[in-house]
């Protein structure tokens, strides 16, 4: 068996997330794909099955390239051994690990590597970047892996599956149900009603605590508005890839728009009074220790929150959880947000392809990815290998079985060129809205006036 780990500026990416997974109990012959006796319902016909898939298995040569860049995760991959599993069922293919130091590093390697037909053999993208490199991804339309994969089509284009998302990550409000119960407040389904909800704990809780925030927000630090500034556009249409459709567009802003209805909708929350006397004034670590000591009824976090929280409290029997209820009325689609990550994929480059394919087909395959969604915190994004919530985060979906998935795209090329040209930034306009005499239709307006002259200047259709 022959394995090399390699140190390397130009290589392929594998996001922060990836690969860390654990130990296999099976052998090559109890995972095989290609037929089992059980599948035929003969076992004599099954075993000719499995004999003439490992020995199509061990017919399969070659090497493989893919890279990581995180030191933690290459020591892990060492550590349980994945080239050696996944020889088990491939002998003669290799796999090079190659060793980036950091994303930002990753990103214009693939930039310089596209150019000169050098892309290894399996990249990893994310839901941003799938795109901007569709002519260099073979299409996993056809692989079990993709057929098993809960967001893979949700991704794809132009009808091609260009990459399957090894994880899934949705975002929810944390609330403390004893406090909802004590101000008389129900759990809210429409955005009229989480108003109501928030603006009735902020008079019920701060009229004896002056301190009290309804909904923790650290505009101090501004990303902590993201579940609002950055998502809500997306869930007000049910569009994931909202900022690729404003990049089309020369008045995204206007009145009527999606992004218009939703920031309308933010900023009659956050001036109302339900963040506190002093939002601006306190960062995410503050407001979520606040919220842990019960200073705060409601926070919007990632499923990553949880643990902040239960890190500031001994008691979490009354933490719950609900998505955030956009729609304005209970008739409409209960949109979502999730999120795929770690896009594992096949490069056109690659001398190698069907080895490539084979190998995703085995990471995604009982042989590799429970041991690895286990180890990770993120939920799985795989329907054949279902990852039980915490009990805490599968509230949100008791509450909401009706949900309807909005897969998010954070924004390609264009998108990006257009956000950096103008220099608007959802997040830091979220935490303006606080400041006096802040005008929202004004910065709309005049964002309005910068998209078209941006998209004029850098040519984008």
């Amino acid at each position: 068996m022959k394995r090399k780990v390699l140190a390397t500026l130009l290589t392929c990416v594998m996001t922060a997330s990836l690969l860390a997974g654990c130990t296999s109990t099976g052998s090559a012959e109890t995972k095989d794909t290609q037929g089992t006796s059980a599948e035929t319902g003969n076992a004599e016909e099954g075993a000719e099955n499995t004999e003439a898939a490992n020995a199509s298995d061990k017919d399969l040569s070659g090497t493989l390239t893919f890279a990581i860049w995180d030191n933690n995760l290459n020591e892990f991959i060492e550590d349980n051994d994945m080239v050696g599993k996944f020889q088990e069922q491939y002998p003669n293919i290799d796999i090079e690990v190659e060793k980036i130091k950091d994303d930002s590093e990753y990103w214009n390697a693939m930039k310089m590597r596209a150019s000169a037909n050098q892309l290894p053999d399996i990249m990893f993208n994310k839901p941003f970047t799938l795109s901007r490199f569709k002519d260099y991804l073979v299409d996993l339309s056809g692989t079990q892996a993709s057929a098993n994969n809960d967001l893979a089509s949700g991704y794809a284009i132009d009808g091609k599956v260009l990459g399957i998302p090894m994880t899934s990550g949705y975002e929810y409000v944390f609330y403390w149900k004893d406090m909802f119960e004590e101000a008389g407040v129900e759990v809210p389904t429409t955005w009229l009603e989480f108003e109501a909800a928030a603006k009735t704990l902020q008079d019920y809780y701060g009229k004896d605590n002056p301190d009290f925030m309804a909904i923790a927000c650290g505009l101090k630090d501004e990303w902590p508005d993201y579940p609002y500034m950055e998502f809500m556009p997306a869930l007000e249409s049910g569009n994931g890839q909202n900022w690729n459709t404003m990049a089309s567009q020369d008045a995204p802003f206007a009145e009527g728009s999606d992004i218009n209805k939703a920031y309308q909708k933010v900023y009659n929350l956050f001036t109302s009074g339900v963040l506190g006397k002093d939002p601006l004034g306190l960062g995410n670590d503050q407001v979520t220790s606040l919220f842990a000591a019960k200073s705060a009824a409601i926070i919007a976090l990632g499923d990553w929150g949880l643990q902040n929280i239960q890190n500031g409290t001994d008691d979490i029997s009354q933490l719950g959880t609900f998505y955030l209820p956009t729609r304005n009325t209970q008739a409409d689609p209960y949109n979502v947000i999730v999120q795929g990550d770690s896009f594992m994929g096949v490069t056109t480059h690659s001398k190698n392809q069907e080895a490539a394919v084979a190998f995703v087909e085995w990471f995604y395959s009982d042989a590799w990815y429970p041991d690895y969604i286990n180890y990770v915190s993120s939920a799985s994004s795989m329907t054949n290998f279902p990852k039980e919530k915490d009990p805490v985060l599968a509230q949100a979906d008791e509450l909401t079985p009706d949900k309807t998935l909005v897969m998010y795209d954070g924004g390609g090329d264009d998108f990006t060129a257009i956000q950096n040209e103008t220099t608007f930034d959802y997040k830091k306009l979220g935490a303006q809205m606080m400041t006096d005499g802040f005008d929202l239709n004004a910065s709309l307006d005049e964002l309005n006036a910068k998209w078209a002259d941006a998209r004029s200047k850098l040519q984008i259709q």
